[in-house]
């Protein structure tokens, strides 16, 4: 099951990568060449991204997105949320003020938090453009199969610390990268609008560049807290 999002921040280089997307060092190394479409792999934050040359358009998103079935009041997609859900309530106890980033056309997670008493928050590129949305601090962000779709990651991680007050979480799903060996055949990887690939390593370095602490509570999931003392 995949969000549908996104056309976030866009690259138009068709050259190699001089830098990683992800984490800015230039450390990027060939990692594979697969239908023709070139990954590499940065040696700093371990993520594998899919060369610039190959990032998809606008229009080839969102003939994707149009795939997506994501219906907000489908138990086994809620369900699917609850991974994220459940740890992050724990740090959360309501009312705060969240914002649902990538929700897509169907914004099922916003709708399960506002019934747990928050206030939530809606933005989406392609379905819920408003950027007045962006122009507020909140106390949490949410970012559920989308962090993958991003064509420049470092953008946007910077972007989520400035969104977030000081003490704020930001809670991610994706699909974390782990098997070099089923990277060719790996469904995450065959859907032409993922061109990001993380590892638990890559958040690691994320949140050291952003000074945020992280956890690990569920599989594929990710916690990162802005820290309360900005000084």
């Amino acid at each position: 099951m995949s969000s549908t999002c996104n056309s976030f921040s866009h690259s138009n280089s068709v050259q190699a990568l001089p830098h990683c997307r992800v984490c800015g060092e230039r450390q990027l190394a060939l990692f594979a060449v697969i239908d023709l479409k070139t990954y590499w792999r940065c040696a700093h934050c371990e993520a594998t991204l899919l060369a610039d040359a190959h990032l998809p358009t606008q229009n080839e998103e969102l003939a994707r997105y149009a795939q997506h079935k994501n219906d907000p009041h489908d138990a086994g997609y809620q369900d699917f949320l609850r991974r994220l859900v459940h740890p992050l309530m724990v740090e959360l106890p309501p009312p705060q003020v969240g914002l649902d980033y990538g929700c897509g056309p169907g914004p099922a997670l916003a709708k399960m938090l506002t019934e747990a008493g928050h206030e939530m928050h809606l933005y989406d590129p392609i379905f819920h453009p408003d950027t007045s949305e962006l122009e507020r601090q909140y106390d949490f962000i949410t970012c559920t199969e989308t962090v993958e779709h991003f064509h420049q990651p470092r953008v946007e991680f910077r972007k989520f610390n400035e969104l977030l007050r000081p003490g704020g979480w930001l809670g991610v799903m994706t699909n974390f990268q782990t098997d070099d060996a089923q990277f060719a055949q790996w469904h995450y990887r065959r859907d032409p609008t993922h061109v990001t690939f993380y590892r638990k390593a890559t958040f690691a370095r994320i949140a050291l560049d952003l000074g945020w602490e992280y956890q690990f509570p569920a599989r594929n999931i990710v916690l990162m807290q802005k820290p309360r003392d900005m000084r």
